[in-house]
């Protein structure tokens, strides 16, 4: 019987001009511009809202309540990665707090994306590493159960590769495939554009009913206006 490669050491990441450049953009654009995909569950929010993060996903698998792979993703991830952590949806724990944040920061990695909870928080802040997650939860874990780092993870009802690109804000997080992630880009800038001069219009005295081109499409749906 073929033993299960619990941890993949070995996977594409995309070049880091890509990931900056990508990360120009919100994570609202990014997901309207590539076709209204890869926004990972509103659940996923960030501990503080100035928090802002771009990279590559490196992927792991929790028990619910259980951070041991968590602590060996940690060990393998390199300067850059997100550590994206799926522990199906277990919000009733603080899977991650400010040791763990420390040892991340010391490896330069760009950010902790958890369906779980964490704790916390104030020290998480004041140390800058940018933290989303599902839950702000005091309850302590064990460290019993192994599972998958850097294949296929199901996460936030969207299923993310690693080496794909995570993006997240304010408003929260969205996924990027890595081959895609060039034509995003110039769809991001394209969007980023019309809404500017879109912007400017309406400054200039434009509305709503006549830049958004509604005129037609009210009328075919029976709006009645009383002047």
């Amino acid at each position: 019987m073929q033993k299960m490669i619990h941890v993949k050491t070995k996977f594409d990441r995309p070049d880091p001009d890509v990931v900056r450049r990508l990360g120009a953009f919100s994570s609202a654009t990014i997901h309207e511009a590539q076709g209204r995909k890869g926004a990972l569950s509103p659940r996923i929010k960030p501990i503080d809202r100035s928090m802002s993060f771009c990279g590559p996903a490196v992927t792991v698998k929790c028990a619910p309540q259980d951070n041991l792979m968590l602590q060996v993703a940690i060990h393998y991830a390199q300067s850059g990665d997100v550590v994206l952590v799926g522990a199906g949806e277990y919000t009733d724990a603080g899977t991650f707090g400010d040791v763990l944040g420390n040892a991340m920061v010391a490896k330069g990695i760009a950010a902790m994306v958890t369906d779980s909870g964490v704790r916390d928080t104030q020290d998480l802040i004041e140390l800058g590493l940018p933290v989303f997650s599902g839950s702000i939860c005091i309850k302590g874990t064990v460290k019993e159960t192994l599972g998958p780092i850097n294949h296929p993870l199901v996460f936030g009802d969207e299923i993310v590769y690693p080496g794909d690109i995570l993006r997240g804000d304010a408003d929260g997080v969205v996924v990027v495939r890595q081959e895609e992630a060039e034509d995003v880009i110039a769809l991001c800038q394209a969007r980023d554009d019309a809404e500017r001069e879109l912007i400017k219009a309406y400054h200039a005295g434009g509305t709503t009913i006549e830049l958004c081109k509604l005129t037609d499409v009210l009328k075919a749906k029976g709006l009645l206006v009383e002047e």
